[in-house]
């Protein structure tokens, strides 16, 4: 019984062995995507002195609902991550949130 389980456990061990070596070979060990994403997020920090959960959840929540105006992969624009992830069409950002829908500007 032991002797089957720990073939069992070394069987899978490889196999995870294996799996996590191949995804580490390839993700990109790069700390310019980390100052690249810390940039994107000052912009968003600079004016609060803390930062609070309700308004990091906010920022979660905007980031991932607000459509890409431009993208190098021309099927994401136009699209947010949310409806690219689901492959769901949803409302804007705004009515989510029950601020009702957009408004025209108004001269």
């Amino acid at each position: 019984m032991l002797a089957n389980w720990l073939t069992l456990l070394l069987r899978y061990t490889h196999a995870v062995f294996d799996a996590m070596a191949q995804a580490m070979a390839q993700t990109p060990r790069s700390s310019a995507m980390v100052e690249n994403l810390n940039s994107r997020l000052r912009n968003y920090f600079t004016l609060r002195r803390q930062l609070g959960g309700s308004y990091l959840d906010l920022l979660q929540f905007f980031l991932n609902h607000r459509c890409f105006l431009r993208s190098r992969v021309p099927q994401r624009v136009g699209k947010s991550p949310t409806q690219l992830m689901t492959g769901q069409e949803h409302p804007h950002w705004l009515t989510l949130l029950g601020l009702g829908p957009l408004q025209p500007l108004r001269a």
